[in-house]
Formats: C-alpha cells, sequence, structure tokens
C-alpha cells in the first residue's frame, strides 16, 4: 500500500474543528477535521492507516484549496 505523506484541503474553507493529535494513529476513513465549504461542514477523513506527525492549520482559519492539512510520518 502506498504511503501517505499529507492531506490537502479539497476545497476552500474554514477549519471548524481538528479531531486528531500529532502522535496518534489513525485508521483508513478516520475523521481528521471538519472543514466549512459553502455552508456545508465537510468532514475530511484520512485516505489511510498511519500517524499524525503534525497539523499545518489551526481551528478558525481558512484555509485555500490544496492547503497541506495534516502531515503525517
Amino acid at each position: 500500500a502506498a504511503k501517505i505523506r499529507n492531506v490537502k484541503a479539497p476545497m476552500p474553507g474554514l477549519v471548524l474543528r481538528i479531531e486528531v493529535q500529532p502522535g496518534q494513529e489513525v485508521e483508513k476513513d478516520t475523521p481528521l477535521l471538519i472543514l466549512e465549504a459553502m455552508k456545508m461542514e465537510n468532514v475530511i477523513k484520512s485516505p489511510g492507516s498511519g500517524r499524525v506527525k503534525s497539523i499545518a492549520v489551526q481551528q478558525g482559519i481558512a484555509v485555500e484549496k490544496n492547503a497541506v492539512l495534516i502531515e503525517f510520518e
């Protein structure tokens, strides 16, 4: 299986809530964060299993499309 390196924003939006912590192990489809775009809440899920290395965004900030949200080890 391909190793995931990072999760990018699929669309511009506002980070409402971050569901994971650095160092946390996640499985495929684990909710990582909630991104509000066009008045809808979108759950951004992990594309695979791995360990969260760092979170590149903070709650309450706006992100552009393809901005790195979460990095994996």
